[in-house]
Parts: structure tokens; C-alpha cells; sequence
């Protein structure tokens, strides 16, 4: 496939996408599923560049739908390296950027191994809240039994550890979910970390993670 070609199918993606009656996540995902069979037998670089291309029309394409191109092809989302995850996660400036960058992308790349848990620390420290937001969240595919992860504590609190002090609400917000994701797979290690971290953490993610260790949720009803 030639490079005329992935711009005539990203082209014919836009035009799919702004035609669509209903603009939902639900008829998004069907144009996804659509091009994600035609690609079945693209070569993972094909995947990739498109994917780059696609993301240039934000006001079109939805980031969901280019990172689910890649996630949905086994030989694209297995030749995730530190530089394409740079590439792709560059211009993540919201809660759903964020979030479907590190879910579907960077954090099954990390838990496969096929990027160093240094990348994921540098990007903790990181000046860019938004950096940093994908940092822990990526700790989720790790612990998520839905996203396929199988309960990784060390790895997880290593990240976790590197924020503890971080304000920012959106970085807060995520460390609570990343502990909250980990509790269901080891609470013990979680129990372990709220008492060792107990004077630095947020006071929501102190609450919202305790509730979730004694009744099963963050914020439970009162009765």
C-alpha cells in the first residue's frame, strides 16, 4: 500500500465519519470496525502512519477511533515502541484523550514489556499534567482483568509512588483509580501502600480507595 493510498482511506474516513446521521460513540465505532476489516491485512507501518494522519483531524476524527485502529490490529499494537507512543500521544490535553491513549495504547505496550518502565516514570515527572495523567493511568491495563491484566502491584506502585504529592485534580483522580484497579486484584499491597503514604496522599485518594477496599465501591450510598 502506497502512501497516496492510506491518504485516500483517511480521507474517505473523514468523509464517512461527517456524513454519519448520528454522531455517537455507538456509530463512530461501527465506521471503526468497518476499516479496522479492511485493514486486516495492512502492514502494521501502514496502520501506524494512517493512524498519525488521522489524529491531524481531531475536529473529524475522534481520537478513540485512530487509537482503536491500532489496538484492534494485533501486528500494529504489538510494534508500539517509546518513539510511536511519543508520536501518538503527542497533543493528549483531555480526560478522554488521556485516558483512551493510556488504556488502549501506552498501557498494554508497557505491560507486554515492549517499552521500559523508565518511559512511564519519565513521563510522571513530566511539567504536563496530561503526561502525567497517562502515566498512572496506564497502570490500569495492568490490573484491569477486562483490559487483560493480571494483577502487576510493583510496577504499579512504583508509578503511583512518583505522584503522591502531585495536586493536580486530574493526576488525583487517577491515582485513585489506578489504587482502586489494584485493589481488586491485591489489596493487600494497596492497604500496605495507603498506610506507608498515608501523610502525603490526597485526602480523596485516602477515601475514595479505603471505601473501595471496605465496600466494594468509592463513593458508597449512606444508608
Amino acid at each position: 500500500m502506497t502512501k497516496d493510498s492510506f491518504e485516500n482511506i483517511a480521507a474517505e474516513i473523514r468523509t464517512r465519519l461527517l456524513l454519519l446521521s448520528e454522531k455517537n460513540t455507538r456509530s463512530i465505532r461501527a465506521v471503526r470496525r468497518e476499516f479496522s476489516k479492511r485493514l486486516a491485512n495492512a502492514p502494521s507501518e501502514f496502520v501506524f502512519q494512517l493512524t498519525l494522519l488521522l489524529l491531524k483531524h481531531e475536529k473529524t476524527v475522534p481520537r478513540f477511533f485512530a487509537y482503536e485502529l491500532v489496538q484492534h490490529d494485533r501486528q500494529a499494537r504489538h510494534s508500539l515502541n517509546s518513539r510511536k507512543l511519543k508520536l501518538l500521544g503527542d497533543g493528549i490535553d483531555s480526560w478522554t484523550s488521556v485516558d483512551t491513549f493510556a488504556c488502549y495504547l501506552s498501557g498494554p505496550a508497557w505491560r507486554e514489556r515492549q517499552v521500559p518502565d523508565s518511559l512511564i516514570a519519565k513521563w510522571a515527572r513530566s511539567r504536563n499534567h496530561w503526561w502525567r495523567r497517562a502515566a498512572v493511568v496506564s497502570t490500569v491495563p495492568l490490573n484491569n482483568k477486562a483490559r487483560g491484566g493480571r494483577g502487576v502491584a510493583t510496577r504499579t506502585l512504583a508509578i503511583c509512588r512518583l505522584v503522591v504529592d502531585d495536586r493536580e485534580d486530574m493526576v488525583v483522580k487517577a491515582l485513585s483509580w489506578a489504587l482502586r484497579e489494584l485493589a481488586k486484584r491485591d489489596p493487600g499491597s494497596v492497604k500496605k501502600f495507603l498506610r506507608e503514604k498515608h501523610t502525603h496522599l490526597p485526602r480523596r485518594v485516602v477515601r475514595e480507595v479505603n471505601n473501595k477496599l471496605t465496600t466494594g465501591s468509592k463513593n458508597p450510598r449512606k444508608s
